[in-house]
């Protein structure tokens, strides 16, 4: 087998997170985006120590899982699901079984309660980033979500299946919009040119809809550089001209906007100015274009805060049915204390605190921590102490000696050096939420070595239609 070598076979099974398996002359061959029981072809393009991996030409036949059509025009060319064309209760039983194959690697003698669905499969996230780009290069301005396997191509996703309508309607205004005026996109490459992305958030609970529009700092157009020549002071006059063209459009998306008739109501819009070369939203100066930079969204009976940059699961009443499960695994936490580390804007740390003694809450971005804060203010909280650092630095610092600890890291799990210090803690139990299953697998080994077993582990579906799956794992001290 050499790379390049194009070959045929089909698909035996999908390992966690994307991986189809394909054996191909007694090797097997990792080919990403497949589906078990497809026949396809495929380029090899990475053999390592006795591993090989290919890149996916063409399905040549469906699997026999495939029973419905896709819920998209891009689907199959869109980089975001992978699933529309399996029924939702056979993703279900992909991903339990994912789940199952990886604990079972790593753990004996515990009980797997299978995986739990999400209330809705369609229309469910509360959160979208989409980019601006072309499909092409040189084409028309499109906005939505990455080509599968390009950093660079956009396909303009308006009428993606796994947000409500408000999405695609506010998603087709602003693209109209900028196209209809000639703005350009800021180039990867290049670093040049203006739109970057469009984050929408919507609340399912109250409705609410946040917008930011993010961009470069390098608005321009035809008429403002014609203008700025007389000026005796060009750089002054530059920056005079183009701020004023550039709120004259800005009002004019915001009005576009404003203008759509939406199941939900927009609560605020606002402009993030990033100049990063990274791909990613951040903000180095926020405006308020209209309205309030935040929403309100509620969960098991509290109210939570969330503006432009707070995390908050993506999937609302998805998160409902975690946190249900995570507090089942804390048990009772009557007069406990209990650390939430990696507690992002808060929310496991309040629906904990109503009978315990205190719950503290270490989250490394500070904008997060004072959102969690104010949250705690909002729902009545008094007994919840949130702190803004890394917590493998911070926790050497608390005085209080928990009796239970929740986990809710990233996706790359816990930091190896924060993990022997949690086990030094010595609490009685662990809850484990994790949205990488590997990333807990490895975590779970470190743990039993440190005198921990494991008691239950449950899957929740968070992200129907994509390769995602969120763990629940309750873990208790020999």
């Amino acid at each position: 087998m050499k790379k390049g070598q194009i070959y045929e076979g089909r698909v035996v099974r999908v390992d966690f997170p994307n991986k189809g398996i394909v054996d191909i002359d007694d090797r097997k061959v990792i080919v990403k985006n497949t589906i078990p029981g497809q026949k396809i072809q495929f380029a090899v393009n990475k053999i390592k120590k006795g591993r090989a991996e290919g890149r996916l030409k063409e399905v040549l036949e469906k699997s026999q899982l495939e029973t419905r059509d896709a819920a998209c025009s891009v689907f199959g060319d869109c980089g975001g699901c992978n699933y529309h064309t399996l029924s939702y209760e056979q993703q279900l039983e992909l991903k339990k079984e994912q789940v199952k194959g990886l604990i079972d690697g790593v753990c004996e003698d515990y009980v797997f309660e299978g995986i739990i669905g999400s209330p809705i499969e369609w229309g469910y996230r509360n959160k979208m980033e989409f980019s601006f780009g072309d499909e092409y290069k040189d084409g028309p301005l499109s906005l939505g979500l990455h080509k599968r396997g390009s950093f660079h191509d956009i396909l303009t996703t308006d009428d993606c299946a796994i947000v409500d309508d408000d999405y695609n309607k506010i998603l087709s205004c602003v693209l109209n919009y900028f196209r209809s005026r000639g703005i350009s996109y800021y180039h990867k490459l290049t670093h040049k040119g203006y739109l970057r992305h469009l984050v929408v958030r919507k609340a399912v609970k109250t409705g609410e809809i946040l917008i930011n529009l993010v961009t470069s700092s390098q608005f321009s157009n035809e008429v403002s550089d014609e203008l700025v020549l007389g000026c005796e002071d060009e750089i002054a006059g530059r920056k005079e001209i183009k701020t004023e063209d550039e709120k004259e459009v800005l009002d004019g998306m915001t009005k576009s906007l404003l203008d759509l008739n939406l199941k939900g109501s927009i609560t605020g819009i606002v402009h993030s100015y990033n100049d990063s070369k990274a791909d990613v939203v951040l903000s180095e100066r926020t405006d308020i274009l209209y309205g309030r930079d935040y929403i309100y969204e509620e969960l098991l009976g509290l109210r939570f805060k969330i503006s432009a940059f707070s995390f908050f699961q993506t999937n609302s009443l998805g998160a409902e049915v975690l946190y249900t499960k995570a507090r089942e695994y804390v048990g009772n936490t009557k007069d406990k204390n209990i650390f939430d580390l990696y507690s992002g804007t808060g929310t496991i740390a309040q629906l904990l605190a109503p009978v315990a003694n205190k719950v503290t809450g270490v989250e490394i971005v500070e904008e997060a921590v004072e959102a969690a804060k104010e949250n705690g203010a909002l729902n009545g909280l008094s007994n919840c102490e949130f702190i803004a650092g890394d917590v493998l630095k911070v926790i050497d610092e608390l005085n209080d000696k928990p009796d239970i600890i929740v986990l809710d890291p990233p996706r790359e799990g816990v930091h190896p050096k924060a993990l022997g210090k949690i086990i030094d803690f010595g609490v009685e139990r662990i809850v484990y939420i994790s949205c990488k299953p590997t990333s807990l697998v490895r975590d779970l080994e470190v743990l039993q070595e440190g005198g921990y077993k494991v008691e239950k582990v449950c899957a929740v579906d968070m992200f129907p239609q994509t390769v995602h799956v969120e763990c629940v794992t309750l873990i208790t001290r020999l």
